[in-house]
């Protein structure tokens, strides 16, 4: 992986994406506090505001910049806003994404594939194609995407799971590609467990295009209640950002955030190569 001293540090600059909440605003608080400028991207303008504001008045040099991920033009109008404010990009951070239903596949409705690819997937392509030309112009650049840890043991939490894994594959082959091309520019996948953010409620950003909301079975309920226990009992954001920039300065690929699910993650490499089928990943 390319060297990444000096790319967390006074006078760098991060895009950040899903930056007014969670492990997001975490990380831009991380990056301040190094003496980086941060843009700070997200699609709920009153709480990109609210955070940016406060960031701001606590001395640090912040650009918000309201933007929906899935969409590739305001992607590119990011980093164009990013580069006429401070010249440079040296980190992007492709964490925007949300959760979705965890229903039967055969059952979600069209819409709402479509919502999580195009969030979670799409916005981390979006970023890639966006920001990799600028990144691969400076001396040094890193890029981070938000996968989860659902996203490395077998398949869970329906389209959520599918794009996660999908994050992963698309970050180890965008590393094997810029070895070859850029190699001063490394990447890592972050696959945080359970964390506490506002994550559970993203469907309050659910497009209008992606039709109305079907009512949940009492197994989504259940499923959904529990991912939401998880999520308040999970790890400190701060604490996620703290590792996110040591894994950065220690040129780590797959970051995690906690060591609970390392038998699941163990246990699926050795169910492929033995032919499987899949164990569940948790009881």
């Amino acid at each position: 992986m390319a060297a990444a001293e000096g790319v967390v540090a006074p006078g760098r600059v991060a895009v950040v994406t899903g930056a007014a909440s969670g492990i997001g605003l975490s990380l831009c608080e991380r990056f301040v506090a190094e003496g980086m400028r941060v843009v700070m991207a997200d699609v709920e303008e009153p709480a990109l505001a609210e955070a940016s504001a406060a960031l701001a008045g606590q001395g640090g040099a912040v650009l918000p910049v309201p933007t929906d991920v899935s969409d590739a033009d305001q992607v590119a109008a990011l980093r164009q806003a990013a580069m006429a404010e401070f010249g440079a990009v040296h980190v992007l951070c492709n964490n925007a994404g949300v959760g979705g239903p965890h229903g039967p596949l055969w059952q979600i409705p069209a819409g709402d594939w479509e919502w999580v690819l195009r969030v979670n997937l799409g916005g981390v392509i979006n970023g890639i194609c966006a920001f990799v030309p600028v990144l691969t112009e400076q001396d040094a650049a890193h890029i981070v995407n938000t996968a989860s840890v659902f996203g490395v043991f077998a398949g869970a939490l329906g389209p959520y799971g599918i794009s996660k894994h999908a994050i992963v594959a698309l970050s180890e082959t965008l590393h094997f590609q810029l070895q070859s091309h850029a190699p001063h520019v490394g990447v890592s996948v972050l696959c945080p467990g359970a964390v506490r953010t506002r994550f559970g409620s993203s469907a309050r950003n659910r497009p209008a295009w992606a039709g109305q909301v079907p009512e949940p079975t009492d197994a989504e309920r259940a499923s959904a209640d529990r991912f939401d226990q998880l999520s308040a009992t999970g790890a400190d954001p701060a604490d996620v950002a703290a590792t996110v920039v040591a894994g950065i300065r220690g040129q780590q690929f797959y970051i995690l955030t906690s060591s609970n699910r390392n038998d699941a993650i163990l246990r699926r490499g050795s169910e492929i190569v033995a032919g499987g089928p899949p164990a569940p990943p948790f009881p």
